[in-house]
């Protein structure tokens, strides 16, 4: 039995890998504690996999993992950034770069909202998640989702030149979510 658990591990770790990595990076901005993250919330989950494997949908069990795990770093320590006066020198600008620098004033945005915006912000509009699903992977109420969504737009609408990154950003990637 638990060969046939482990295959199941693995199986699931090869099919989400890429979009549990994708969401730590949403919520941590870097892509190494993305997949230290990622990491830490699968090796949870592999410890009680009997368990996760039995629930209607082990994504969102292993996604809330996810989010408690990051909320965890938080906790723990403060992870200072040093931040530079000026951005570096570029060779020239073409949209490769362009949307580089759309993505980066967007991930610059997220990260400074509190974890539980930038968690609800991520679940909801990125992830494409219902208020209830988002709800359900935190551990709190529809309305809590709701009014820490509206503060964290509120409060990423006030970034000066997201607004005018993300209007460039849409046609590019063929509309807006």
């Amino acid at each position: 039995m638990q060969a046939e658990l482990e295959a199941q591990f693995q199986e699931f770790v090869r099919a989400r890998w890429s979009h549990l990595v994708r969401t730590a990076y949403l919520l941590t901005g870097d892509p190494h504690h993305a997949e230290d993250l990622t990491q830490t919330a699968l090796a949870k989950a592999y410890r009680s996999w009997r368990r996760v494997s039995r629930t209607d949908h082990p994504e969102a069990y292993v996604r809330r993992m996810l989010v408690s795990c990051n909320s965890d770093r938080f906790r723990k320590r403060r992870v200072t950034e040093s931040l530079t006066a000026a951005p570096p020198e570029r060779a020239g600008c073409d949209d490769a770069v362009s949307r580089a620098d759309e993505r980066g004033t967007l991930l610059a945005a997220l990260a400074g909202l509190p974890p539980r915006q930038r968690a609800v912000v991520v679940l909801r509009y990125w992830e494409d998640l219902s208020e209830g699903e988002v709800a359900e992977v935190l551990g709190c109420s529809p309305g809590t989702v709701k009014s820490q969504a509206s503060k964290g737009l509120a409060k990423l609408r006030t970034v000066p030149g997201l607004a005018q990154a993300m209007s460039h950003a849409a046609p590019a990637q063929g509309g807006s979510r």
